[in-house]
C-alpha cells in the first residue's frame, strides 16, 4: 500500500489522444483524479498531423463509453456510428469537446512533455520502500523543467511520433539522415496542403501497411492532375494479404475497399512496385535520390532517379522515459511480456485480439501501465476499442475493483483475412487450424483465453507538486 501522501496524489496520464482522454474519463468515473500530460500544443496531436486520413472504423469503435457518458451528460450530439470519420473530425467532434469538460479540462497540460519517470528517492535498483513511493513525472514546460508527483502512472504516448527509419535493420538506410529534407515519415497529405511537393515528382513510398496504402492512393488521385506524377511503391516482403485487407470479406468495409482498390493499381500498371527491396543506402546523384537495396541474387538493387521519399514503415515505443522504472518488455515486440503472444504477427493473422487489460499491461514496476499504441510495441495491428477496453480496466484495477478490472471484453471487427491468403480470393479447404478456415468461421478460431493470474498486481492510487 502506499503512504497517505501518495494516496492524494492524482494519477498521472501521459498524452492527450483518445486513448489518454479515455484513460482520463474512466479515472474520472472511478472518483480518482487526473493529471493529463500533452507534449503538443492541442489534444490530439498526433492525429492532427494526418487530419485529411479517413479512418477505417466508424465512429461506434472510436468512442469510449465512459468518455461518451461524460460528453452526453454536458448535451453533446453523438455523431451517427456507422459514418467514417477522419482523423480531423475524430478531434474536433469528440476529443476537443470531451477535453472541454470541467473535470478533465481542469487536469489538462498542454505543451507539457514528459521527459522522465521515476520515483522520487530511488532508481531503478533500490527495492525497499519503493512501493511507498509516488511517482515522479518531469516534463518539459512553458515555463521550464517541472516535477510533479502521481499514484500512478497511464502512459499514453503512443508510437506515432517515433517512426521507424528506411533502413530494412532497423536503423537508419545509410544516407538517410543527410538526406533528411527529402524524406517525409508517416502520412503526408498529398492531396492537400503538401501537393506542390509531390505533383510531377517521382515519389517512393516505402511500406506494406494501410498508411502506405492511403498514401499510394492519394498520389494516384494526384497522377489524375498531373499525369508526370511517378509513384514508385517498395515493399520489404513479397507477402501482401495483410496489406490489401480482407477485401468484401473485412468488418471494416473501408478497409477492405483500400485494399481492393490499391490492388487493383498495382494490377493495372498504375505504379512501379519493387518487392523484396530492402534498403541499404540512399545516394544524391545529379539533384535525385539513387536508392540501393541489400542484394539477394546478384547485384544490389537500385532505384534511380527519385525526387521524394514517403516512408510509411511504422512506428515503435519511446522506451526511453521508462529508464529509471522497473519495466519487463519482450524481447522483440517491446510490449509487456504478457501481451505479446495475443499480438505478435508473427503468429497472429486473423483479425481478432483476445480481451486483455490490467494484468497483461502490468509491469514489475507496480503502478505503471503502458496502454494504446505504446501497450502494442511495435506490433501495427493496434485499434482504438482496444485501447479503450485496456484503461477501463486498468482504472477499475486502481480503485482495487477486481472483478470488473478482469471483466475484459472486446468486440473488434473481423479483418477477413487469415495467413497470407487474400479473403476475398478462393479459400482453402478447412483444415481446423485457425488460418485455413473461411473467413466467416474466424473468429471461432481466436476465442478469448482466462487472463493470467500471476501478474505483478496494481496499487491504489492516490494532486500534483509543480516546481516554483
Amino acid at each position: 500500500m502506499k503512504n497517505e501522501n501518495a494516496q492524494n496524489l492524482p494519477v498521472a496520464v501521459l498524452g492527450a489522444g483518445p486513448v489518454g482522454l479515455a484513460a482520463a474519463a474512466h479515472l474520472i468515473e472511478r472518483g480518482l483524479t487526473p493529471l493529463i500530460f500533452e507534449a503538443g500544443a492541442a489534444i490530439g496531436a498526433n492525429l492532427a498531423t494526418y487530419r485529411h486520413v479517413r479512418l477505417f472504423s466508424p465512429w461506434q469503435y472510436n468512442i469510449d463509453k465512459a468518455a461518451r457518458r461524460l460528453l452526453l451528460g454536458q448535451g453533446w450530439s453523438e455523431p451517427a456510428g456507422e459514418e467514417l470519420p477522419t482523423a480531423g473530425e475524430l478531434v474536433d467532434h469528440y476529443l476537443a469537446p470531451l477535453a472541454s469538460i470541467r473535470e478533465v479540462n481542469s487536469n489538462l497540460l498542454l505543451g507539457y512533455r514528459v521527459t522522465a519517470i521515476t520515483r522520487p528517492g530511488f532508481d531503478k535498483v533500490k527495492t525497499k520502500g519503493r512501493e511507498s513511493a509516488p511517482f515522479l513525472i518531469r516534463a518539459n514546460t512553458p515555463d521550464g523543467s517541472c516535477q510533479f508527483l502521481a499514484s500512478a502512472v497511464i502512459d499514453a504516448t503512443g508510437t506515432w511520433s517515433h517512426q521507424n527509419p528506411l533502413g530494412a535493420d532497423g536503423i537508419p538506410a545509410l544516407g538517410e539522415q543527410a538526406l533528411s529534407d527529402r524524406i517525409d515519415y508517416g502520412m503526408p497529405d498529398v492531396l492537400g496542403s503538401a501537393r506542390e511537393t509531390y505533383a510531377g515528382k517521382k515519389v517512393m513510398v516505402v511500406g506494406a501497411g494501410h498508411s502506405a496504402a492511403g498514401t499510394l492512393l492519394a498520389l494516384a488521385q494526384l497522377t489524375q492532375e498531373h499525369p508526370d506524377t511517378r509513384i514508385v511503391w517498395v515493399t520489404r516482403g513479397s507477402q501482401l494479404a495483410r496489406f490489401f485487407g480482407g477485401g468484401e470479406a473485412d468488418a471494416l468495409k473501408a478497409r477492405g475497399q483500400l485494399g481492393l482498390r490499391l490492388k487493383a493499381l498495382r494490377d493495372s500498371g498504375g505504379l512501379e512496385m519493387r518487392q523484396n527491396f530492402r534498403i541499404l543506402e540512399l545516394a544524391e546523384t545529379d539533384g535525385k535520390i539513387a536508392v540501393t537495396a541489400e542484394p539477394i541474387d546478384g547485384p544490389a538493387p537500385v532505384i534511380e532517379g527519385i525526387d521524394r521519399i514517403i516512408c510509411a514503415a511504422g512506428a515503435r515505443p519511446d522506451l526511453a522515459l521508462t529508464r529509471e522504472l522497473r519495466v519487463r518488455h519482450d524481447p522483440w515486440l517491446e510490449s509487456t511480456d504478457a501481451l505479446a503472444p495475443l499480438i505478435d504477427p508473427n503468429e497472429h493473422s486473423c483479425g481478432t485480439v483476445r480481451p486483455h487489460g490490467h494484468r497483461e499491461l502490468a509491469h514489475p514496476e507496480s503502478g505503471y501501465y503502458a496502454v494504446g499504441a505504446k501497450s502494442y510495441g511495435r506490433a501495427p495491428n493496434f485499434l482504438l476499442a482496444t485501447g479503450y477496453e485496456q484503461v477501463r480496466s486498468v482504472a477499475a484495477a486502481l480503485v482495487g475493483d477486481m472483478a470488473a478490472a478482469d471483466d475484459v471484453q472486446l468486440d473488434l471487427p473481423e479483418t477477413g483475412v487469415c495467413n497470407t491468403r487474400l479473403a476475398y480470393e478462393a479459400a482453402p479447404e478447412p483444415t481446423g487450424s485457425c488460418c485455413n478456415v473461411a473467413p466467416a468461421a474466424a473468429a471461432a478460431c481466436c476465442v478469448p483465453a482466462p487472463s493470467p493470474t500471476g501478474a505483478c498486481g496494481c496499487s491504489k492510487p492516490a494532486e500534483s507538486t509543480c516546481c516554483a
